[in-house]
């Protein structure tokens, strides 16, 4: 939250009014826990905080309030930490002249297709319906988080190098976690249905000519997730299509018969099925047996970034911490605190303001006049005064 001129107009005369008499009993709408920069994070941000986790911790735990809970009450600790974090990080952002609006107004645009809701007022509703914030509230929310990522990936991520070397050394060494047993195949998916997702029916000839044309751009090349999150009527289109790796096996034949007989890369011909006509991509294929360092080499590469890549984010954090203006209200614990960084609350109310006598201004004036007369390094006579 930004200190505006009426915010601190308000702090400024909250503060004052009790010491004058005009107000005894003063009521708190809302509590300033920490200062950050010129931003604020009140009691309000930390209890939304902990009720965003409390919905991802019953997702995780299947509704199951007992273990939600439990798993809140470990994560408590650090959610004035988070807090922090997040508002160091949107900061940081504007410092680097980041913006992600476009990238905001695309992911908006695509969950309204998710959910097949083409009229704006319908799906304004769902979100406030189902998420309990408004359109607007959703946006800014999703605009801070990409901020973020935008500057952990350009400020942290980037900056991790894994040396040639060590990935040789480790594929050496692990060989035996690089075998496979039967011949698999990583799979995309575009889904054309005979419903749309605005819920009309088409006719077999509009259907054939919606997903002939899909298959002609995905055969002139055009990147296969991005179609997909535009075009495909399957929950696997917010993830660009990827269904996963695949054995032979786990498919029905008549499918693996054609992916598994085109190399990476290969596009099929749209598939009939139930409900309307798949393509599928096959984004990656893999032979039974020890995989070469080329194939597995972006596995390897993740089990040795990751490890690095979370203590660099707090690093970094840290770092930001030592920069930055932060006051931390007593009696609350910022669990991302760094050595040497005093974090005191200062109340305005108690702050005393500098008083000097008039001997002291007297002086002071004397000893800036004194100047004139003081010799200049390199010259033999001093300036004239000017009094």
């Amino acid at each position: 939250m930004r200190f505006t001129p009426l915010t601190l107009l308000v702090i400024a005369l909250v503060a004052w009014f009790p010491s004058t008499g005009l107000a005894q009993d003063p009521v708190v709408i809302e509590q300033i826990i920490a200062k950050v920069n010129a931003d604020i994070v009140t009691m309000g941000d930390l209890d939304e905080a902990r009720e965003m986790m409390m919905l991802d911790m019953m997702q995780q735990c299947r509704n199951d309030k007992k273990c939600a809970e439990d798993l809140l009450a470990k994560r408590e600790p650090d959610v004035l930490r988070d807090k922090i974090d997040q508002t160091l990080l949107v900061q940081k952002a504007k410092d680097l002249n980041i913006s992600v609006d476009s990238q905001v107004s695309k992911e908006v645009a695509q969950m309204q297709t998710r959910v097949k809701l083409s009229d704006p007022e319908e799906f304004r509703r769902f979100i406030e319906r189902e998420l309990g914030i408004t359109i607007e509230d959703y946006r800014e929310k999703m605009r801070q988080q990409m901020l973020q990522q935008e500057v952990i990936g350009q400020e942290v991520g980037s900056k991790i190098i894994i040396p040639r070397t060590e990935l040789e050394k480790y594929y050496e060494e692990n060989k035996a976690d690089f075998h496979r047993d039967k011949e698999s195949v990583a799979l995309q998916e575009i889904l054309v249905a005979k419903r749309t997702r605005e819920g009309t029916e088409l006719s077999d000839e509009a259907l054939k000519e919606k997903v002939d044309g899909i298959h002609a751009r995905a055969k002139r090349g055009e990147k296969f997730d991005q179609l997909a999150t535009e075009s495909s009527d399957a929950v696997s289109a917010q993830e660009g299509g990827f269904l996963g790796y695949l054995a032979k096996g786990e498919l029905n034949p008549e499918i693996e018969k054609i992916v598994f007989s085109g190399e990476k890369g290969f596009v099929t011909d749209p598939i009939k099925v139930p409900n309307g006509f798949i393509i599928l991509k096959v984004a990656d294929k893999v032979s039974p047996g020890l995989q070469p360092l080329a194939v597995v080499e972006n596995e390897i590469m993740g089990k040795l970034w990751q490890p690095r890549f979370q203590p660099a984010i707090r690093t970094y954090l840290s770092k930001l911490r030592h920069e930055a203006f932060l006051e931390i209200r007593e009696g609350f614990n910022d669990s991302g605190a760094v050595t040497g960084k005093d974090t005191s609350w200062k109340d305005p109310a108690e702050l005393k303001p500098e008083t000097i006598s008039k001997e002291e201004v007297a002086s002071q004036t004397r000893r800036k006049r004194l100047l004139w007369v003081v010799p200049i390094p390199g010259t033999t006579t001093a300036p004239k005064s000017t009094n």
